[in-house]
């Protein structure tokens, strides 16, 4: 048993779609997520400059003697699993397998669509992952680099139409290829699923990558045996690198309840000093 927290980042708000599947699902386990809101989005950067976020975000997270560290983010996830050189020595996981097996998982016919920000599609790793666990599956794969910044400014109301239009501009084509299964490769897009479904059609199964990789850190604790054990009060603490407030506000919709801390901030450059 380990009654230290879980350390979860993302690129700003999409990895609480995680948190907030991790909370259900272990309700005994104390969380420390930070949003990197200074630094976003992610999709346009360079690999290099990603990985060196991934390091200090880890840093970060890492003061505060975390047991385990959730890399809630489809691009970090998808940068990572490409470099020869990550190999951690603590418990970790990203978003990318989890969500890559659920979809092998859920595939009908073979047909599997992946959306995510330029970086993740650029990368190539949810095909390769893909095509290492199903051969002969047909990938089909689609960067929607806006959907980031409209969750990020609350275009979150159903059929909003901006959200309702970009949706439609992305993804016409896509659903044009009928995959019967889909990846929202990036944490933030489940918060705008009813408008992507509305346009791939209902018989598309959606894959929430926040659910999935919490059901992966499920079993990943129990695995080896550093559940929490139920006998402290959990918590979760709320970290920011710009813009507490709004960050604080948005987040409470996110989960669907208030958040029980008060967001605290982290300077940018603070981070690169860690």
């Amino acid at each position: 048993m380990d009654n230290r927290p879980i350390g979860i980042f993302d690129s700003g708000l999409g990895g609480l779609t995680a948190l907030k599947e991790l909370r259900r699902l272990l309700p005994n386990e104390s969380f420390v997520y930070f949003g990197d809101t200074g630094r976003v989005p992610y999709g346009a950067r360079s690999p290099q400059t990603l990985r060196r976020f991934a390091r200090e975000n880890i840093r970060f997270l890492q003061h505060y003697d975390v047991k385990m560290i959730v890399a809630a983010c489809g691009t970090i996830s998808s940068i990572l699993s490409e470099d020869p050189a990550w190999d951690p020595t603590f418990p970790f996981t990203g978003v990318l397998r989890p969500a890559a097996e659920a979809a092998c998982r859920a595939t009908r016919c073979g047909r599997i669509g992946v959306i995510g920000t330029s970086a993740t599609i650029r990368s190539g790793s949810y095909e390769r992952i893909i095509r290492q666990i199903m051969p002969n599956v047909q990938v089909f794969s689609r960067a929607c680099p806006l959907f980031v910044p409209l969750v990020e400014n609350g275009y979150l109301e159903e059929q909003n139409p901006v959200t309702e239009l970009v949706a439609r501009d992305y993804l016409s084509g896509l659903a044009a290829e009928r995959p019967d299964t889909l990846i929202l490769g990036c944490t933030h897009y489940p918060l705008i699923a009813p408008a992507i479904r509305r346009v791939m059609g209902d018989g598309v199964t959606l894959i929430d990558p926040g659910k999935e990789t919490a059901a992966a850190v499920q079993a990943m604790l129990s695995a080896r045996g550093i559940c929490a054990d139920g006998s402290q009060t959990s918590d979760t603490r709320y970290f920011a690198s710009a813009d507490t407030e709004d960050f604080g506000t948005i987040a409470a919709r996110f989960l669907g309840e208030p958040l029980e801390s008060a967001v605290e901030l982290v300077e940018v450059d603070a981070l690169s000093r860690e």
